[in-house]
Order: structure tokens, then sequence, then C-alpha cells
């Protein structure tokens, strides 16, 4: 026959096993929530309480003070639940206006409260009214961190009176159960900074981006829908067993593509405003196409002079000179409004209306000190006569640049291991399949599925972007007609193009994003 020591002994050897698996089960999880789910599940089996809750100490801006965070009952739940109406803020705590959990906190002593001989303050009776109504007695205990400092109250609700001891814990029961608070808190501890330091982070790549948006009017926004299509076309692409059965993301690799879409154009910050900021083919640190006009309203000034110099001379042709008059002033608005038109850029110049830019810069001006001067300067002429969009080549290869800067300024952050393929996400929306894309010239094969993925959605920002004042807003049709010759050329993936067009990310996003007369397609088959 065993003696009371050892049957005690037996029992604190039956729970060391347990107590174990609640560390390690501790140790894993990897968000506040699921932490405090699985310390409050143990704690009400340890302690034998009815239900219970943890207050969280938080210090933001403009006060500080303890969220609730609640379990509904031992056993009936597998998530901890937050109750934002239950906040306690700590300044008054001088004055003794706080309650139990204000005196938990302060003193970072467990405390035992016998409902029917301690009276409560009005916040304590709310929550116990809405939480805890049939209890008969509370237990509170202080959560510690890794530094000893207080920073949250584990308060236990009993429906009987509170148990004198943890009589699951033995002899010992108090000192183990302190120790695993202790645990936990550190363990809440890591998580909440490992969290606030996301949260940092997030908040810098975002501000990050908002600061490349607001850097140019024309490209507003872009940052910060780009991440939007990306992730719309990655979870359809998670979800295909089709073309992508391999393919998955789990938390780490979603939040990895996260970073990476909000961070893609990070080298723009490096590009130069008059580049950027390129709205018109003479555009520099304003539009030349007023220096332009200025010279035609001095031609038409010239004609006018002329006609009534030759009106006074030979009064009788005066109706011949007139009609010349008014065909030479017509003459020079038809050409000034072809220059405005062409000056805004657009998808393709021809060839005809580059030669009548040559021949209009033949013509001469007699500026103000009487010389001679051809109506367009030679780098008027190049800049009008801009293929395609407002960018000479220089100044394309300028912003194409701002790639090679993303690369340099992404490649030189320590990024953790979870992070380490930010880089080559967000350095690839510029490559084309067949490696004749920038900056490094990669193959579809050297490319990760984010990567492609990526390349597709900014793209389709691009062509759809309602901000570009060199083009008016491309309606889907015809910006799907244009991915879907970059498909064919092989400049976009053409799985992955398949895909964004069977599972119309381009119309879900067009409803949330695009004006209602850009959504002229309703059926994308037609683009596949």
């Amino acid at each position: 026959m065993m003696t009371p020591s050892q049957t005690q002994q037996m029992a604190d050897n039956a729970q060391l096993p347990r107590l174990l698996r609640v560390a390690q089960h501790l140790s894993e999880q990897k968000d506040v929530p699921r932490l405090l789910d699985a310390l409050l599940k143990e704690v009400l089996y340890l302690c034998h309480a009815d239900t219970g809750w943890v207050w969280l100490y938080t210090d933001g801006r403009p006060r500080a003070g303890l969220n609730c965070l609640c379990r509904d009952g031992a056993g009936e739940s597998d998530a901890v639940k937050e109750a934002p109406q239950w906040f306690r803020p700590l300044a008054d705590e001088a004055d003794g206006a706080g309650g139990i959990v204000e005196q938990c906190f302060a003193a970072g002593e467990p405390l035992t409260v016998a409902l029917t001989q301690t009276p409560l303050n009005e916040v304590d009776k709310a929550l116990l009214a809405a939480l805890a109504p049939q209890a008969k007695g509370l237990q509170l205990w202080p959560l510690y961190n890794h530094e000893g400092l207080v920073t949250g109250v584990l308060q236990l609700a009993y429906d009987k009176p509170v148990p004198r001891n943890l009589q699951r814990l033995g002899e010992h029961g108090h000192l183990i159960f302190q120790s695993l608070l202790t645990y936990g808190g550190i363990a809440l501890s890591n998580l909440s900074q490992v969290q606030e330091l996301k949260d940092l982070l997030d908040a810098f790549i975002k501000v990050l981006a908002q600061a490349i948006d607001a850097k140019s009017p024309h490209t507003s926004a872009h940052c910060q829908r780009v991440p939007v299509i990306t992730e719309m076309l990655a979870q359809a692409t998670c979800d295909d067993q089709a073309l992508f059965p391999d393919f998955s993301l789990d938390e780490e690799g979603w939040y990895e593509l996260h970073v990476a879409a909000w961070l893609h154009d990070c080298g723009k910050l490096a590009t130069p405003d008059s580049v950027l900021d390129k709205s018109t083919k003479l555009h520099t640190l304003h539009d030349r196409i007023d220096e332009v006009a200025s010279r035609f309203a001095t031609l038409r000034a010239e004609i006018q002079f002329a006609y009534e110099k030759a009106c006074l001379l030979n009064p009788a042709d005066e109706p011949v000179c007139r009609q010349r008059m008014e065909e030479d002033i017509g003459a020079l608005k038809e050409e000034l409004a072809f220059l405005e038109r062409i000056n805004r850029g657009g998808e393709a110049m021809a060839a005809v209306d580059q030669q009548r830019v040559k021949d209009i810069a033949a013509r001469t001006w007699t500026d103000a000190w009487g010389q001679e001067k051809p109506l367009l300067s030679d780098d008027e002429v190049y800049n009008l006569c801009i293929p395609r969009g407002t960018l000479t080549p220089e100044e394309r290869q300028i912003i194409n640049g701002h790639m090679d800067v993303t690369l340099d300024m992404l490649g030189s952050l320590p990024f953790p291991r979870k992070l380490q393929r930010v880089p080559e996400y967000a350095g690839g929306h510029h490559e084309k399949m067949d490696g004749t894309g920038f900056p490094l010239g990669l193959t579809r094969d050297q490319m990760s599925i984010p990567a492609r993925i990526m390349a597709i959605a900014d793209v389709f920002e691009a062509l759809t972007a309602k901000e570009r004042p060199y083009k008016t807003p491309l309606k889907l049709s015809e910006a799907l007609g244009i991915m879907q010759r970059m498909r064919n050329n092989d400049h976009l993936d053409p799985d992955l193009y398949q895909l964004f067009i069977r599972s119309r990310v381009w119309r879900q996003y067009g409803e949330k994003h695009l004006d209602p007369v850009q959504l002229d397609v309703e059926d994308g088959s037609a683009f596949l």
C-alpha cells in the first residue's frame, strides 16, 4: 500500500508530461489569439475554472490601458474573441478609482475575490454580467514578460467558491502554475513584439508606396493597386488544379508576396521628376508647347502686318489680300492644333505625321532681336516625333533604370529567411517570357510563378489606370486586347494569362477600381 507522499508523487509525475506538452504547445503558436486560446484552455482545466479571460496591456496613443480577450467557456471554443468594448484606462490608477484588475496589474501579485464579500466597481459588474453572470468567485493572476514587467492579467471566474489550492498540480501547485503563466507571458510578449515589428514594417512599406505615388500624380495609386491584382491572381493560381496543381502559398508565402507587391516600384524614388512626370512629349519643367504656340502667334502677327501693309500700298487688292491672310492664318491654326495633338502622345504615331513635324520645323520665325530661327528646335522635333508615349529612348532608359535601383535597394536590405524572395518577386515585373525584358533579361523558366504574376498585374494596372495624362483610360476590351498580343509575342506567361482571363480577375478588379465606362466586356473568352 502506497503512502500519501508516494500517492502525491505519482500525481505529480502524471501531470509533468501534460505540463511539458502545454509548454511545447504554447511555444508553437504563431499569433496572439491562438496563444491565448491555448493558455486559457489549460488554465481552465488546471484551475477547475468555469470561464476566463485575459486583459492585455496596450500602450496605444492617446491612452494606455488593458484590452479584454475572452473565452466563451471551458472547452467550448477553440478561439479567443476580442471584446473591444471592455477597455480599462490606467490613467486613474493613482487615485484609487481602479477595480480588481487594476489592483492585480499594479501589485503584480495573484488576487482571489469572493463576490459575496468584495464590492466591485461598475466596470467589473458590467463585465461579469456579460461574461460570467453565474460567477461566485474570481481569481486573478499577473502575466510577466521577459523583462519581469506585468503585461497583462489572467482573470478566472468560478460558479462555485474559488478552490484554496490547485489540486491537479500537487503540493507545489501555485509555484508550478505561476511558472506556467510566466512562460506563457514571455511567449505572449515575444509574439506581441514580433507583431509590432510586422505592423511597423507594413506601415513603413505602405508609407513608402504612398510616397512613390505622391511623387507623380500621373502614376498615383499604382503601388497600391498592383498588390490588389497580384493577390487576386495569386489566389486564383492557388485554387487552380489544372495549370498549377502544385502551386500554393502558406501564411508566410502570402506575406512575402504582399511585401514584394507593395515594394515593386520602390526604385522610382530615384527617378527624376522631369522624367517621371513627363505628361506630354515637350514637357520638361513645364510643357514647352506654350513656347511653340507663342512662335505661331508671332507668325500670325507677321501675316496680319503683311496684309495691312499690302492694303496700304494697293487698297484695290484688299479682298485678295484678306483671303490670302485668312488662308495663311487658317493653315497656322491647323498646324498648331496638329502639334498640340501629337504632343499628348499615344499608342502609335504614323510616319507621315513624323514627316509633317519636320516640314513644320523647316519654317522660320523672327525673334525679338530680328533673327530668323527654325519654327521648331532640333530637340523639339526629336521629342514630337516620339513614336509611342511621351518618352524618348534616353528617358525611357532612365525610367527603366528604376528596376536596377529597386534591385539595389531591396538587395541591400537584410530580409529574414521568410522574406528572402522579396527582391526576386519585386524585381521581375518588367521581365518578359522570351528574355527581352529588363533589368536582367530573364526568361520564363528563370522566373518564379509569383514574379510572373506580378508582371501581369503591373501591365493590367498600367493599361487601365485613369491618371495617365498622355492617354485616355483604356476600356477592358482595349486592355485585354493589348495583353493578348503581349501573350502572343511571348511577353506574358501564357498559362497565367489564361488563368487571369478564365478566373475573371480582370472583371472583379474592374468592378471595384475602374470607371463604369471602362467595363465594356462581360465575357472574356474572346481574349483567350
